[in-house]
């Protein structure tokens, strides 16, 4: 199967990852909120940090493909495809008179010999200025600067966990939570349609154009049996029921549980990886401000393919994780340790947001020093990487990476 993740921890053999761009450098201070950031990564530094995780990952026998380039392959299969990309990414972008969207088209068909720069410029964003714009007598262009976008940035992007998932042999391409980020699942949806490496070979479990949210951050992958995925602020329990029933009735689907975990709704914790990842068969990273509140629900089929069986489980967050993974004993290892303060800094900088390799063998943010060290101590291989300026983005290594195969 060209897509195979049923694992957190299995050694990964192939990963999907995006390069952070120039749509980091159209983040200004007043669209940061728009866009979802907090602050504004230097670029250059952002991409030799990430090359940097890219290497680690090479070094450790994992092949790494890039979003851009795959995308950059469908675009190259014929006209048609690209025409169909085009218009629909300017629909999604909001540009919606006839003038603009001509001249949008017309921008971007400058890069019709360079397939993977149009995919670049598409994730970039258009600024009036680079359309050739000259103000008319027109009320829009006459509210316009020639500084406006046209088109926002996607600088989100390099997240490349959140826009769709890889469950089992299939693939959840998401309905996102805010419409700045909802515009990236466009890639994925036509990189397994059209790209000759997928077409036709992925079962859809969950299509962006459904109504409820979930995004990429809230779902792991227990095991072949087991899917935890949070309810967050990002995932509503309507998508995971609708996510749970499209998963029972795949005929390919191995998945006979998921597990929902209720967590708080905060920036903070505001996807299910970023308080609690798997990093070995009996080992996790937690954030501990979880535990108190945290309540998991059980869904199993019903009796025919509309019903679902729900039930609350009792019991500590590790007897529950015994229970469902068949192991004898289950160890939290609290992000920051017992240090407070330590927690919540390293939380914020996703100490708990681990990337798994291999069992016991993980990828972090070399800042997060107290989480590390406890991590050793715990008998975890520890890679580290750069992050001082990835890290601005809010999303650490399981964040930045999508498996597309593991072993």
């Amino acid at each position: 199967m060209v897509i195979n993740v049923k694992s957190e921890i299995r050694p990964l053999k192939k990963v999907l990852l995006h390069r952070p761009g120039k749509e980091l450098e159209n983040l200004t201070p007043d669209t940061l909120d728009r866009l979802l950031f907090d602050d504004i990564p230097f670029l250059e530094v952002a991409q030799q940090e990430h090359d940097a995780f890219a290497q680690l990952l090479r070094d450790n026998g994992v092949e790494v493909v890039y979003l851009e380039d795959l995308m950059a392959d469908v675009l190259n299969l014929n006209d048609e495809i690209r025409d169909q990309f085009l218009y629909q990414w300017i629909k999604e972008a909001g540009v919606s008179t006839k003038k603009y969207i001509k001249k949008v088209y017309d921008f971007m068909l400058q890069y019709n010999d360079n397939k993977k720069e149009m995919v670049l410029k598409s994730m970039e964003g258009i600024v009036l200025r680079e359309i050739d714009w000259q103000p008319t007598a027109s009320l829009v262009d006459l509210m316009s600067t020639p500084d406006k976008l046209i088109v926002d940035p996607m600088p989100n992007l390099y997240f490349t966990r959140d826009p769709f998932a890889c469950i089992g042999n299939g693939v959840s391409i998401n309905k996102m939570y805010s419409q700045t980020r909802n515009r990236e699942t466009i890639y994925g949806d036509y990189i397994f349609k059209y790209h000759p490496d997928f077409k036709g070979q992925v079962d859809l479990l969950y299509d962006r154009g459904d109504l409820n949210h979930i995004e990429g951050g809230d779902i792991l992958n227990l095991n072949d049996k087991v899917l935890a995925v949070g309810i967050s602020q990002r995932t509503e329990p309507e998508a995971i029921e609708a996510l749970a029933r499209n998963i029972f009735a795949c005929g390919n689907a191995t998945i006979d549980t998921v597990l929902a975990f209720d967590i708080p709704s905060t920036r903070a914790f505001m996807h299910l990886d970023t308080v609690f990842t798997q990093i070995d068969v009996d080992k996790f990273t937690i954030h501990p401000a979880i535990l108190g509140p945290l309540v998991v629900y059980e869904i199993k089929p019903g009796n025919n393919s509309d019903d679902l069986t729900v039930r609350k489980v009792e019991g500590t967050l590790e007897s529950i994780l015994e229970t469902y993974l068949g192991v004898e004993k289950v160890t939290l290892i609290k992000c920051g340790g017992e240090d407070l303060i330590a927690a919540q800094r390293e939380q914020w900088n996703d100490g708990s947001n681990t990337l798994c390799i291999a069992p016991g063998t993980i990828i972090t943010y070399q800042r997060n020093t107290v989480t590390n060290k406890l991590l050793r101590e715990y008998n975890v291989n520890v890679l580290e990487i750069p992050s001082a300026e990835l890290s601005r983005g809010r999303g650490g290594p399981r964040c930045m990476s999508m498996p597309l195969v593991r072993e």
